[in-house]
């Protein structure tokens, strides 16, 4: 699938009170369900002492390498009420996400009890709530379908294939050791030129991962 679609453009996070509780919806952007647990697993371990930290996430299953080439991944979606009553937290944060139709998405809400009882429909605003302002924290932006590239070669063509890397314009990490390797997130449209570009400017020494 190379059609665009709704994300938020970077992490952020959203602080409010209501009735002494204290809410914190964060938000990121993230491409594969393990990032989603992975930044989920972040935000639990900063705010320990909270009272409860509530998931939701909206990512495609199985990694970019697993799909066929053009098509449509299928959306995993959780949500978990982390001890707040059924209903009350996970459903209404995932809904947010639901209605404005963003995907490649994680949300986690931190709360801090207050001393007083929301009932079910209080949770349930405020948590929606969290996560809504978390959103129009971070933007909203249009973004296509990317796929993780891993790039190895040895240093006496390290920088011909960075040259070619950078002329696109695709993000990347390289990390020098015995052998050059880069990390690359690329537009799923533009993978496969890609491949050709590298293997081409190499004479197929290049070594290309996923």
């Amino acid at each position: 699938m190379t059609d665009a679609y709704l994300t938020v453009a970077e992490r952020a996070t959203a602080r409010f009170e209501v009735q002494g509780s204290e809410f914190l919806g964060h938000v990121a952007p993230v491409d594969t369900v393990e990032a989603a647990e992975s930044f989920v697993e972040e935000v639990r371990e900063e705010y320990a002492d909270a009272t409860h930290n509530v998931p939701a996430y909206r990512v495609p299953a199985g990694e970019p390498s697993e799909r066929a080439p053009g098509s449509e991944p299928m959306l995993r979606e959780y949500s978990s009420d982390d001890g707040e009553p059924t209903g009350s937290a996970g459903k209404p944060a995932l809904n947010v996400l639901q209605q404005r139709e963003i995907r490649n998405v994680v949300a986690v809400v931190t709360r801090y009890y207050g001393g007083t009882n929301l009932g079910v429909g209080g949770l349930a605003r405020a948590y929606s709530r969290a996560v809504k302002e978390g959103v129009d924290a971070a933007g909203v932006a249009e973004e296509r379908p990317h796929r993780t590239l891993v790039v190895e070669t040895e240093y006496d063509d390290s920088g011909t294939v960075r040259g070619v890397i950078e002329s696109t314009g695709v993000k990347f990490d390289a990390d020098y050791g015995e052998r050059v390797r880069f990390d690359l997130r690329v537009p799923v449209a533009e993978v496969e030129e890609l491949r050709e570009r590298l293997n081409d400017a190499t004479s197929g020494r290049v070594e290309i991962d996923r």
